[in-house]
């Protein structure tokens, strides 16, 4: 590791061949602590590259814990997080919210690392126990329209590096790698990207794909959209910029969107929510994700159709029955 540090610290960049070989190496504990934080350290000072960004991502793949899902056209709606905006979780929430509306959901997750509460610690929170297998994940599908693949479960790498992840408490490259990893290959994947230049580096990966994407940016700095500002989205064909009006929202206030202070109250807003007890801007930013995830699989009408399919999946209780039956699997 030692000649790897230098050779970065004199402002070189790792190969996709390079960096794949390092990553498959920190997953096999080849390095100390001390030596894996430098190396993670070299990153909070200047951008990954594309080429190391697909290799972190090449080796993270070929080492997952394999997942056969039986369902075709899943969608994940996940953001890289590290925005530091400390909202509710959104793009959970979201999830639900789509799989009551009947698109089946394929969510990737994990703990927090550099927020409070990541979907791993909500979850968990409210009863949820992760699951392992692809046996198991296909049951949740059924009964739920929704799986909740836990990262760590599945990617040995991420739990050699939870510890330290979570103990420097920084946005790492581990936080870009998260969205692009779901071991289960959903055929859509909306990602929330917490800058512009992050987003373009997963452009040029992810038109490589044969999978579909959509990549939004709230431009106020939000990973996701949150109404609080206009929001860029970006997908294999272009990219626009869209108002709040243009969605069919009004402006939303970012403390109305605030998250919890500790997980346990991250956890009793996320499911206010859900059953119907949310504010006007926190049901807002969440149909709004949903109804650009629902259009993305172009399965379920125009935009609008979708604003309203995801409005009634929520004011109904569609999206709570879709949770009540995930955590009902457990048992």
């Amino acid at each position: 590791m030692k000649e790897i540090l230098e050779y970065l610290f004199n402002h070189h960049t790792l190969s996709k061949s390079e960096a794949k070989a390092i990553m498959i190496e920190i997953a096999q504990n080849k390095f100390n602590a001390t030596e894996v934080t430098a190396f993670i350290s070299i990153f909070l000072m200047r951008n990954i590259t594309l080429e190391e960004l697909e290799g972190f991502r090449q080796a993270l793949l070929t080492m997952a814990v394999q997942v056969s899902i039986e369902a075709e056209n899943t969608i994940d709606i996940v953001g890289t997080g590290g925005d530091g905006k400390n909202t509710i979780n959104i793009s959970t929430l979201a999830s639900f919210v789509v799989a009551g509306a009947g698109q089946k959901v394929t969510k990737h997750g994990n703990y927090g690392a550099s927020a409070i509460t990541g979907s791993s610690n909500v979850l968990e929170a409210l009863g949820y126990q992760f699951k392992k297998t692809s046996e198991e994940l296909n049951q949740d599908l059924e009964k739920a329209n929704i799986c909740f693949l836990h990262a760590p479960y599945f990617h040995p790498a991420l739990q050699s590096v939870g510890a330290l992840r979570k103990s420097l408490g920084l946005r790492t490259f581990f936080n870009l790698l998260g969205p692009l990893v779901n071991p289960a290959k959903t055929q859509f994947s909306v990602i929330g990207v917490y800058n512009l230049e992050i987003a373009r580096i997963y452009q040029y990966l992810l038109q490589k794909d044969s999978r579909d994407f959509i990549l939004v940016h709230g431009l106020d700095g939000y990973d996701e959209i949150s109404l609080t500002g206009d929001s860029k989205i970006i997908t294999k064909d272009g990219e626009e910029i869209y108002s709040s009006k243009d969605l069919g929202f009004n402006p939303v206030d970012p403390q109305n969107i605030a998250g919890g202070s500790t997980i346990q109250e991250s956890a009793e807003l996320f499911k206010n929510i859900l059953e119907g007890n949310g504010s006007a801007d926190q049901n807002a930013v969440v149909v709004a994700n949903a109804a650009v995830a629902l259009y993305h699989t172009k399965n379920w009408g125009s935009y609008s159709d979708c604003r309203l399919l995801a409005q009634e999946s929520l004011e109904s209780g569609k999206a709570l029955i879709c949770f009540n039956n995930l955590i009902k699997t457990n048992f």
